[in-house]
């Protein structure tokens, strides 16, 4: 008896696909379990992948998991994963069909404990220290008193009284604040877009630019301070232009920036007391240095007075001075009329000379040459104006020759430039048409293959292998014999139309509450193909 019901028993057992077990396998997984917290230790994490998406497993000394994280969600993250780094995960447990496994899609992402935090920040600490961002060649000098100070902190925390307070006390100066959060996710974009936002300024702009920074915290936890050890505001403080003072936590407290700093204060206070003197002492001083440059010059005064006078004792008379030129000036006065006389006698000698030399023959001879050189030099002048004239002719006219020849080689060039050009272009036009065919082929493909993939996963398709669809007199499908009544009117719907039908309220032996309403005959099985999970996007 056994054996003739076991036909009847296994045909009223529900028959599910590939795909429908994975998907309920999947909403039940997701439903029982929804966003959970994983601790456990970072495997097979090799960087991103080429689409953005990171691979890797959570373990620890008995089991894995395997951790998917998106590629939006991965941009947006504080905390890189890395491999070896135990971490606490969460994120939205799910499975994927393509390989019969469940994972974890992680949403963030965080260490646990200080001990992973500080292993991070050494390895981070090392990296960067090897570009070279560490050096104390790269470390600029803080300027004596700035006139503007930057400071780069939280408006609403104690941080930013204690630095202008302090600042007040000791010598005033003009503040801009960058108000930034100091801690928490998007921290160290900006801070990092604050120090190089002061560096963007202008100098003598509406806001200037300031000569100093202080980028500063109160003290925390390891975990407060992170956002300080971050590589995006290292690097920014190592870039920057403007002399910078790191001012996070207390004294013991030790971050990433500290180093990248050209000086650290160890705590905000400190940070004002190094960015300005005291303004009580420079007085003092100044008040010092004039006393001592009033009696260097009263000193210098006396030494130049006691030189003057041993210079002018040293100095002889003035009879004394006088006496040798009033002696010459004596002798000179005594020859000048014989002087006179001796050269008015030499005068008229030579011009009695040169009298005796210009009679009118010589005056007429004299004229004579200087007409024929006057002739010979013209007809000179002409022979070479001639010459010249004929020269710049030539010389225009082989210019002319070369300009045309000139004209027509261009005119040629362009002319098979033109025509290179428009054979590019046609190749480039056809080029274009054989992409766009080429396109449009591969579009068409893929609306044929979508149609097929529509018309074989629609229920059509089910119901045309003989399979029936029954629903109730309002439209809704029935999904048990239990939920049919005596005389109940029911709708069947076979691949060519549907048909209604009464139920008489006989059920057949063996029937269940949970008997799938879909009513179907005998026919051979198919085995459905696993649907490919295909791209993550």
């Amino acid at each position: 008896m056994a054996r003739l019901l076991a036909p009847e028993t296994l045909s009223n057992t529900a028959e599910f696909t590939v795909s429908e077990l994975s998907q309920a396998l999947k909403r039940t997984v997701e439903d029982a379990y929804g966003h959970v917290r994983v601790r456990g230790e970072i495997s097979g994490f090799r960087g991103p992948h080429s689409s953005g998406h990171c691979y890797f497993a959570l373990k620890d000394e008995s089991a894995k998991i395997e951790a998917v994280i998106w590629k939006g969600v991965a941009g947006r993250m504080r905390f890189k994963p890395q491999e070896g780094l135990e971490v606490i995960a969460t994120g939205k447990l799910t499975t994927y069909p393509g390989s019969s496994k469940y994972q974890i899609v992680i949403e963030s992402l965080e260490p646990a404990g200080v001990g992973a935090l500080m292993a991070l920040m050494e390895e981070r600490k090392k990296k960067l220290a090897a570009e070279g961002l560490f050096d104390e060649a790269r470390k600029q000098l803080l300027p004596y008193l700035p006139e503007v100070i930057g400071v780069v902190t939280s408006p609403t925390g104690a941080v930013i009284r204690d630095i202008l307070h302090r600042l007040e006390d000791r010598f005033p100066r003009r503040v801009l604040v960058w108000p930034v959060r100091v801690q928490g996710e998007g921290s160290a974009e900006q801070i990092a877009a604050a120090i190089r936002g002061f560096n963007a300024l202008e100098p003598g702009g509406p806001i200037p630019q300031p000569e100093l920074l202080i980028v500063a915290r109160g003290g925390g936890s390891l975990e407060d301070l992170w956002s300080f050890n971050e590589e995006i505001v290292v690097r920014a403080a190592a870039d920057s232009m403007i002399p910078l003072i790191s001012a996070v936590g207390h004294e013991t407290d030790v971050t990433l920036i500290d180093f990248a700093a050209d000086k650290r204060a160890p705590t905000p206070t400190a940070a004002a007391e190094m960015a300005v003197p005291v303004r009580a002492d420079l007085f003092v001083e100044v008040q010092g240095y004039a006393r001592r440059m009033l009696s260097c010059w009263s000193r210098g005064q006396d030494f130049r007075r006691n030189e003057l006078r041993a210079a002018t004792r040293a100095l002889p008379s003035a009879s004394e001075l006088l006496a040798l030129p009033r002696q010459r000036l004596d002798g000179a006065s005594s020859s000048l009329p014989r002087a006179l006389r001796a050269n008015t006698h030499a005068h008229h000698r030579r011009f009695a000379q040169a009298a005796a030399g210009m009679t009118l023959k010589v005056l007429r001879a004299q004229v004579s040459h200087s007409a024929h050189r006057l002739e010979v030099s013209g007809t000179q002048l002409q022979r070479c104006a001639r010459a010249t004239l004929r020269h710049r002719r030539e010389r225009f006219e082989g210019l002319a020759v070369r300009l045309q020849a000139s004209k027509l080689a261009n005119q040629q060039a362009q002319r098979m430039r033109i025509a290179r050009e428009q054979e590019r272009l046609q190749r480039l036009a056809e080029r274009a048409r054989r992409a766009l065919v080429t396109l449009l082929d591969r579009r068409q493909a893929r609306l044929d293959s979508s149609a097929k993939l529509l018309t074989a996963l629609s229920y059509r398709g089910v119901l045309a292998r003989g399979f029936a669809l029954v629903r109730d007199a309002e439209g809704r499908s029935v999904h048990a014999a239990a939920a049919v009544g005596a005389g109940a009117r029911l709708n069947v719907e076979f691949a060519d139309g549907r048909v209604g039908v009464t139920a008489d309220g006989e059920r057949p032996p063996g029937a269940a509450t949970d008997k799938p309403s879909v009513v179907h005959k005998s026919a051979p099985k198919r085995t459905p193909k696993a649907v490919d999970q295909g791209s993550l996007f």
